[in-house]
């Protein structure tokens, strides 16, 4: 009989700024292979985003070709994205990488914000590799996720936006990785008692690393790398500028979501609540584009007019005409004449 395979793939995914960094920096910690080299720690984020750099900067190069952004909040984008799950060239670089970090270490961890984008050609290339994939969603209010986007990449998005994307991205994750092997992690639990947290997931992805018990030399690691004071950005509501009704559906859909960071959480009944919720956020999100159509056409029509088409070359002057005509040879002769007629002037 042989052996059993015990190769694993864990995606943590989940919007940008949920702690999904700090998740995957104590899956590293307690022995998983988070793939190399990875993207380097800036101010943003001091201990290290533990995103494998070929990841980030293939999910980059999909969602430039299909015209999204990390944080869009298009219910419309997914259709998009989702399509690549049918590239075979995107399929291919995916599997190639994929296999060779499997070779690895047995239990790969891939984390990256972007990923849930592309959640099912990631399933679908380990499928073709023979390996199950499993889910760790981070969870964290979107308020204080907005407060912390703010500081590390400015307000070239509206805060709006922001939340928006955050309702558009988690509504999906959830929707997406139903029936599969997840969880669910709130910020807050991982953070106050992360050996609870890690055994839960240990049991619910059925990871083997973290299920026979942590040694207490990795044990040690991880008390020294998880720091309770990265919960700084504790704010409410209140400090930001986000409109009632998308403040108010945020809102709703971060208390849909709580249930899923218990044991067995995920009813009919939380899944109904989270789909309608979906459904709200479409038709509000369809309005808003509605509204603002105008908006959208000038912006257009401006962007058009700072490219414009590019302008015919002006006609040849009398002067290259006339030059044209004579043979190149000559009009060397006839350079060097002019040049030496000027010196003696």
């Amino acid at each position: 009989m042989s052996a059993p395979d015990r190769r694993r793939l864990v995606l943590v995914v989940g919007a940008g700024r949920s702690g999904t960094s700090l998740l995957t920096g104590v899956f590293s910690e307690l022995g998983f292979h988070i793939p190399q080299p990875e993207v380097e720690a800036d101010d943003t984020n001091p201990r290290g985003f533990s995103e494998p750099r070929w990841v980030v900067d293939f999910h980059t190069r999909l969602l430039k070709a299909r015209k999204v952004t990390v944080n869009d909040s298009r219910p419309s984008a997914w259709e998009a994205t989702f399509a690549t799950a049918d590239d075979e060239a995107a399929r291919a670089a995916l599997r190639k990488w994929l296999a060779g970090e499997l070779e690895k270490g047995e239990a790969v961890v891939v984390k990256d914000p972007r990923t849930s984008w592309f959640l099912p050609l990631w399933t679908r290339t380990a499928a073709d590799l023979g390996i199950s994939t499993s889910f760790v969603t981070m969870l964290r209010h979107p308020a204080e996720i907005l407060k912390s986007a703010l500081k590390s990449y400015g307000t070239w998005q509206t805060q709006a936006s922001r939340v928006s994307a955050w309702i558009n991205i988690s509504l999906e994750t959830e929707r997406v990785t139903r029936g599969a092997t997840r969880t669910f992690v709130r910020y807050e639990d991982l953070l106050g008692d992360w050996r609870t947290e890690m055994e839960r997931i240990g049991g619910a992805l059925d990871l083997p690393l973290i299920t026979g018990g942590i040694p207490d030399e990795r044990a040690r690691a991880v008390d020294e790398f998880v720091d309770p004071g990265l919960h700084r950005n504790r704010v409410g509501w209140h400090e930001m500028d986000v409109p009632a009704r998308v403040e108010e559906l945020a809102e709703r859909v971060w208390d849909e979501l709580q249930p899923l960071a218990r044991t067995g959480g995920s009813t009919p009944e939380v899944q109904a609540a989270l789909d309608a919720s979906r459904q709200e956020f479409d038709a509000m999100h369809a309005e808003a584009e509605a509204i603002v159509q105008s908006s959208i056409t000038a912006a257009k029509k401006a962007g058009g007019a700072k490219k414009g088409p590019r302008q015919p070359a002006p006609p040849p002057t009398l002067r290259v005409r006339v030059a044209r005509r004579i043979p190149k040879q000559h009009r060397q002769r006839i350079r060097r004449a002019l040049g030496s007629l000027g010196r003696s002037s």
